[in-house]
């Protein structure tokens, strides 16, 4: 099981290097269904210049196109931080039941570092693994906030 976590995540990993080439926080994620990547996203908030272009919401955008449904309750999101508050949301509302995760984030991590939202009496509950990769999501994002304050 660990090792099928672990190449999704480096695909995740994949995307927030591409999100960090572009100048955004280095967040990727994917949808898995059946062991098969089905869709991905990764930060353009800055590119895109709108506070909603978050990773996680961009890959479940896709992954209901492919499906051709907002219901993705066969699919499994991976991710390389801790998702938020909006983030979290949009995964309870599209029915995900199972998210991976690497890095924690101890500002707006929404399953379990600041408050776990799937814990509270919503219709629908995701499983969480975090910790997947932890070490190299969390290098990723420390390099890219350290890098942005050498520029400055």
């Amino acid at each position: 099981m660990m090792e099928r976590e672990e190449a999704f995540m480096r695909e995740a990993l994949r995307l927030a290097r591409e999100a960090a080439a572009d100048g955004e926080v280095p967040v990727g994620a994917v949808v898995v269904k059946n062991n098969v990547v089905i869709a991905v996203g990764r930060n353009r908030r800055e590119t895109a210049k709108n506070a909603l272009c978050h990773a996680e919401l961009e890959a479940i955008h896709n992954a209901c196109a492919q499906l051709g449904g907002w219901r993705l309750w066969q699919c499994e999101l991976y991710v390389t931080l801790e998702p938020c508050p909006m983030c979290a949301g949009a995964i309870i509302n599209a029915r995900i039941p199972r998210v991976i995760f690497g890095a924690s984030d101890q500002k707006a991590g929404s399953c379990g570092s600041v408050v776990n939202l799937f814990e509270l009496p919503y219709n629908h509950k995701p499983e969480l693994v975090g910790g997947v990769l932890a070490d190299e999501c969390a290098a990723l994002l420390t390099n890219f906030f350290q890098e942005l304050r050498d520029k400055k």
